[in-house]
């Protein structure tokens, strides 16, 4: 079976069964149930009372491009023939957000759920509807911050996503198909998820919760109650959740969001190096343990990797103490750092530890 990668937005239009992954034949969603007894507690309730006034359901209006002849847009020929001008049609599509600063509105969403937008509008739990100023979107980790001004906020407190494990019980929340909130549960399947060629920077957290479209921008939440992703994809051959969703780890959307109330957009930094995982039969060259780093295999000459003592061979192993997995993690770090900003990277070379500072440059 082809696998079909989708975006987790959906388009409102009349019916449900407008929605991509609603047709006839759809396997039937995966379900993960919370077992009873986990922790001595048999609900999350009172954990979900706390977090889900900081989801939010967004609304965004947009102008759908035409596809057009491309004489249509030859005002000679536009004139010859009498052709009326064509405007773009108005498209109204549904998402999810998440604040994250009560005090200065902050919400977080995909950057694909407010693409090209004309108007925002962002609907709170208490059913407050507000217009939401878009303050910038980062296309290449698919991440956007919007602004809203409203008195009573609630936001969502950040989660560690670096010390995430496989098996971790997790819950989205979101607004799929445009119904309203709605809570999933899960685990967490699957860390560091790359090659899925959705987004410039891929680091996701794989998870069976259900996700369907219009949950993009929603929150994935441990049962801390604290964010720990903001879910973006689906993989699903009609479109429909499958036990198959992917979210941006809130490592990236901290990094990204920084950037974008300082700058609008995120202004990354060039390291000078060429990368690859460290694969077992290249740790076993190496003579090393484990499989868990990213290899320098390339340095340029005067580049600030080269002036910070990087070395070809050298295999990074952790950036600022936290370790590194593979190239992508490694990649993913650095590259979302802001221009200039000092660093810690560790490396192993010939069976030793080195901690080097580096900068990146423009």
């Amino acid at each position: 079976m082809k696998r079909t990668v989708r975006f987790a937005a959906a388009a409102c239009v009349a019916g449900l069964l407008g929605f991509a992954g609603m047709g006839g034949g759809m396997p039937a969603p995966a379900s993960a149930a919370l077992p009873a007894g986990i922790g001595g507690a048999t609900t999350i309730a009172p954990m979900l009372e706390q977090v889900t006034p900081a989801v939010v359901n967004i609304a965004v209006l947009s102008r759908a491009p035409q596809a057009e002849n491309p004489l249509l847009r030859d005002p000679f020929f536009r004139r010859f023939f009498n052709v009326p001008e064509q405007e773009a049609r108005p498209q109204v599509s549904a998402g999810s957000g998440v604040i994250v600063d009560a005090r200065r509105g902050y919400v977080v969403t995909n950057a694909h759920v407010v693409e090209n937008a004309q108007e925002i509008a962002v609907t709170l739990k208490d059913r407050r509807r507000l217009r939401a100023k878009l303050v910038g979107r980062d296309a290449a980790t698919d991440i956007a911050l919007l602004q809203i001004g409203a008195e009573n906020l609630t936001a969502l407190p950040w989660g560690d996503s670096d010390r995430l494990k496989v098996g971790d019980f997790v819950v989205a929340i979101g607004n799929p198909f445009g119904l309203g909130q709605t809570v999933t549960s899960g685990i967490i399947s699957a860390l560091g998820r790359s090659g899925l060629k959705i987004e410039g920077y891929e680091d996701f957290i794989q998870t069976d919760a259900s996700i369907n479209p219009g949950n993009s921008g929603g929150a994935l939440v441990n049962f801390n109650g604290e964010l720990i992703g903001i879910n973006t994809a689906i993989i699903g051959p009609a479109g429909g959740s499958v036990g198959i969703g992917f979210a941006v780890p809130v490592s990236i959307v901290r990094s990204v969001m920084e950037q974008l109330v300082e700058y609008g957009e995120v202004r990354r930094g060039r390291l000078g190096v060429a990368i690859q995982d460290l694969t077992p039969d290249i740790a076993e060259s190496m003579s090393l343990t484990g499989d868990a780093g990213a290899v320098i295999a390339k340095v340029e000459p005067n580049s600030p990797a080269d002036r910070a003592g990087i070395r070809s061979g050298d295999v990074v192993v952790a950036v600022e103490g936290r370790p590194v997995r593979s190239a992508t993690d490694f990649r993913n770090r650095l590259g979302l750092l802001r221009v200039g900003t000092p660093a810690q990277v560790t490396v192993l070379r010939g069976g030793n530890e080195r901690t080097l500072t580096v900068r990146t440059a423009k």
